[in-house]
């Protein structure tokens, strides 16, 4: 008789050891890539299925988890290839408390513009990571960031409150290298400054505001629409903005009349579409999508079609993966959440499903064969053009919306048509319950993915997943790949996995990141 023990053991690696947000059985993740996965996509904003206090508690305690080093390499990698800002700022602030050496080296890597200072002081004063001042190194960490910002950075981080950077000047008290700086700063928080000292720009932007009808001065572009512009103003703000800030305030600069000056429609067309400006402004593909689908009536065609080509471009990391590529959108009730949190005035318009299927759409686009099951209850039957543009493919996907969660389904009706595939992709927020089986046995996603290796053994899995929830429907493991985030750095995963030349999994690959 076959030994019971040997087969018991080996039985035991496929029950789930978690229960999900539903309440269904699940996988839990380990603690680096529970870390990992709360890095590259929390927000600490209310979420579908956990409130911001509930993420703030769950990093802090998977931080302390880990070894102060892996927390340092997660950091940075949310923030290098996963353009995350809180998680980042958070772990960097963690680290000024339990590792105060490894605070200085990812400091510059995570602190790397005006709103990530801002944040980083305001978590700290909060008294989340366990203190409610900055201490003496985490001080000299923001002086020195202050002493060696240029007067550009310093601008833009003047812009923004609680707190604003006057009152971080304030707190630390920069030492300034020269008499322009010293004046600046005392500008800055109200104190008597000499006149002929200050920097350029500012001087420039006292005199505008004494008399607006001087060149605008080269200032942050809010700091001038807080007062009445002309439409050739707005033109000269058009082409001088920064990428992020054009994106988002193109139909402002629709009703302002600008687009009516000569040249600006084409000169914003080509800024939009520029690849190189693109990856400085580390855009985010669903960042354009946004842009797409909120631009009014009144920007060019010109500028749209810019648009257009630059989420082209956002997606131009999207592999073209040889075989028999098969792409599961989550469509549930649950991935209607906006993917960055609920905010109270502020809420991102791009929900999960939104990226779910901008996902799905860009690998079909990249892979002309592929299949794509959205999926909610059951699999939702539906044809895609495989050269229609990424945006419509997106958009008619996330238009289905609502139901269960049921991440086995698109596994299930594989296994029942005996088809043939070498890679699935399921992009969820892996919160299955429809699928909930009593307990002793695999979760239902592992068990239709078993049966589908049984047939296919090279076949490979690869779960992304959307939001910080802790648990997966797939064990990690050779075959199946768990990676979060919503940034272009999933999808160069996800190529490296599918190619073969990834022999490590997600969490291997945060811990390669140098700090």
């Amino acid at each position: 008789m076959a030994n019971k023990s040997l087969f018991a053991s080996a039985m035991a690696k496929l029950l789930p050891d978690a229960r999900n947000r539903e309440g269904a059985p699940a996988y839990a993740y380990g603690p680096e890539h529970r870390l990992a996965q709360l890095a590259a996509t929390g927000t600490l904003q209310d979420v579908f299925y956990a409130t911001a206090q509930t993420q703030l508690s769950e990093l802090l305690d998977a931080a302390r988890a880990v070894e102060p080093l892996f927390a340092a390499k997660a950091a940075v990698y949310a923030r290098s290839r996963g353009s995350m800002k809180d998680m980042p700022a958070l772990l960097a602030a963690f680290l000024t408390v339990v590792e105060p050496d490894l605070a200085v080296r990812v400091f510059d890597r995570v602190i790397d513009n005006g709103r990530m200072l801002r944040s980083f002081v305001q978590i700290m004063r909060s008294g989340a990571v366990g203190r409610t001042s900055l201490g003496t190194r985490p001080k000299r960490l923001v002086q020195l960031w202050l002493e060696q910002a240029s007067m550009r950075s310093l601008m833009q981080a003047a812009t923004g409150n609680d707190p604003s950077l006057a009152d971080i000047v304030r707190m630390v008290h920069p030492k300034p290298a020269d008499e322009s700086r010293r004046a600046f700063y005392a500008w800055l928080i109200g104190r008597p400054y000499d006149v002929a000292a200050l920097p350029a720009e500012i001087a420039a932007f006292e005199a505008w505001k004494r008399d607006s009808s001087l060149p605008l001065p080269d200032v942050p572009f809010e700091w001038l629409t807080a007062f009445p512009l002309r439409a050739e103003q707005w033109a000269v703000l058009a082409v001088r903005m920064g990428w992020q800030a054009l994106r988002m305030n193109l139909n402002t600069v629709a009703r302002s009349g600008a687009f009516a000056v000569e040249g600006v429609a084409e000169a914003v067309a080509t800024r939009l579409a520029d690849p190189e400006a693109l990856a400085r402004a580390r855009v985010l593909p669903y960042q354009l999508m946004v842009a797409l689908d909120t631009v009014g009536d009144g920007v060019p065609l010109a500028v749209q079609a810019a648009l257009e080509q630059a989420l082209e471009s956002s997606l131009a990391s999207v592999p073209a993966v040889p075989g028999r590529v098969v792409v599961c959108p989550d469509v549930s009730g649950s991935m209607s959440s906006p993917v960055t949190g609920y905010r109270k005035g502020a809420s991102s318009k791009v929900r999960c499903i939104d990226v779910a299927a901008l996902v799905a759409a860009a690998v079909l686009r990249r892979n002309s064969a592929a299949r794509v099951l959205p999926f909610e209850c059951d699999v939702v039957p539906m044809a895609l053009d495989p050269v229609a543009r990424i945006a419509v493919n997106a958009a008619r996907l996330a238009a289905i919306g609502g139901g269960g969660t049921n991440v086995s389904a698109p596994l299930a009706l594989l296994n029942r048509e005996r088809a043939e595939v070498d890679l699935v992709v399921i992009v969820s927020d892996n919160q299955s319950w429809v699928d909930a089986g009593r307990g002793g046995a695999a979760t239902a996603t592992l068990t239709e993915w078993e049966r589908l290796r049984r047939r296919v053994p090279t076949a490979k899995l690869v779960c992304i997943d959307l939001q910080p929830y802790g648990t997966t429907q797939a064990k990690s493991r050779p075959d199946i790949l768990n990676v979060g985030g919503f940034s272009d750095a999933v999808f160069e995963t996800l190529a490296r996995f599918a190619s073969g030349k990834a022999d490590r999994d997600w969490v291997a690959e945060v811990n390669e990141t140098e700090v």
